[in-house]
């Protein structure tokens, strides 16, 4: 039977782990809204919509605070009015539930959260849809929370029957996706640090 893989850090590169960690740090909060995309491989974004779709969701989004600080914005929408969020909408920092998730770090389930009052109904009122169902999740890479990831089951009529709504599975499901993402690019940024990519 074979012994557990150990890896352990080479000694050679001791000296370098702090100049290491702020180039990371540095290329991190270099990351913004409105480059997001471009930052997304077929990969990240199959792990992102899979995810999605394994939570039974309509669409969903990627949040990161905005040049000013004082906003989330959408970097990444995968429902049919991107186009109308990424890179316009704008959530202030002091409301709605998504900008809750920021602060805390901490995961969100919630059906029938149109009758959350801290629900904000900026975006709702935008789109001229109906939030029912939202999840949301902290986004962290290299030692920060960037951002937030959610996704929300719609009404888009009132007429439309409700959503069946989010169980914890399907929370579970988007903390992975969620994860692995985060992993990913750590991966793409410590490849461009080091050179291991002319990308």
């Amino acid at each position: 039977m074979s012994g557990r893989l150990n890896l352990l850090p080479d000694p050679a590169f001791a000296d370098l782990r702090a100049a290491l960690s702020e180039r990371l740090e540095r290329m991190s909060a270099a990351i913004k809204p409105a480059q997001f995309a471009t930052l997304l491989d077929p990969l990240m974004r199959q792990i992102l919509e899979r995810g999605f779709i394994e939570a039974q969701a309509d669409e969903g989004t990627v949040w990161l605070l905005d040049e000013s600080g004082e906003h989330l914005v959408p970097a990444f929408n995968t429902g049919p009015d991107a186009a109308k969020l990424v890179g316009t909408f704008k959530q202030p920092l002091n409301t709605g539930l998504i900008c809750m998730v920021l602060a805390s770090e901490q995961p969100f389930l919630e059906n029938e959260v149109h009758q959350n009052a801290s629900q904000s109904k900026l975006l709702d009122s935008r789109l001229k849809v109906q939030t029912h169902s939202m999840i949301a999740v902290p986004l962290h890479f290299v030692h920060a929370c960037r951002g937030v990831i959610s996704c929300v089951q719609l009404k888009r009529s009132a007429g439309d029957p409700d959503p069946a709504g989010f169980r914890p599975e399907h929370l579970a499901a988007v903390q992975r996706a969620t994860a692995l993402l985060a992993q990913l690019i750590e991966f793409h940024l410590l490849s461009r640090a080091v050179g291991w990519t002319s990308e």
